[in-house]
């Protein structure tokens, strides 16, 4: 089957940049959704909720929703209030290894499917110069756990075990997999539907 246009459901331009990477057709429909972790909630099943509920929160008969997280020792740490947020949470992270969680959800002829990835990376250590010199960058303000790996955050990165692309924000092997079982192969070159 033809690969149809996927509405976004995400602010992301990074998510955006990825699937246009691919040649997939989309559109781009921010959905506004609260990121506020339950009671007791697990992380992956905070990151697999709020794909779901960004997918659910915009029209579309295909629609992609997807989360990112960051969590350092059982901690969900979500993107900083401020710039002294950022390089709090950065020196926290320095010099260790913390778990990404990005979720997919995919709506398409009314099923869910969804799918997650676990990644772990380990920070290089920095010290507090360094990491306030990358805040100033501005790069990390917008992002979970206050880093971005496919920019300059890549300097404070020392190894990746696991989907580079799911540390970015969107596991591309996931979401090509829910379009395959929603009956959307992937082609190379494939004409975009009209």
């Amino acid at each position: 089957m033809t690969m149809p246009t996927v509405v976004l459901a995400s602010k992301s331009p990074r998510r955006k940049h990825l699937l246009e990477m691919l040649g997939i057709p989309i559109t781009v429909q921010p959905a506004d959704v609260q990121e506020i972790p339950l009671p007791r909630e697990e992380p992956e099943a905070y990151a697999r909720r709020l794909a779901r509920d960004k997918a659910r929160a915009v029209p579309g008969s295909v629609v992609l929703g997807a989360d990112t997280i960051v969590v350092l020792d059982g901690e969900i740490l979500e993107k900083p209030a401020d710039a002294e947020g950022a390089v709090a949470m950065l020196g926290r992270l320095q010099g260790r290894s913390h778990q990404v969680i990005s979720a997919v959800c995919l709506i398409s002829g009314g099923i869910e499917r969804q799918a997650a990835d676990r990644t772990t990376v380990t920070m290089r250590p920095a010290d507090e110069a360094l990491l306030r010199d990358y805040v100033a960058t501005g790069e990390p303000l917008d992002k979970a756990g206050s880093y971005g790996i496919q920019g300059p955050g890549a300097a404070l990165v020392e190894r990746v075990e696991g989907d580079f692309f799911g540390v970015m924000g969107l596991p591309i092997r996931l979401v090509l997999q829910l379009l395959d079982e929603a009956g959307f192969s992937y082609r190379f070159g494939q004409a975009p539907a009209p």
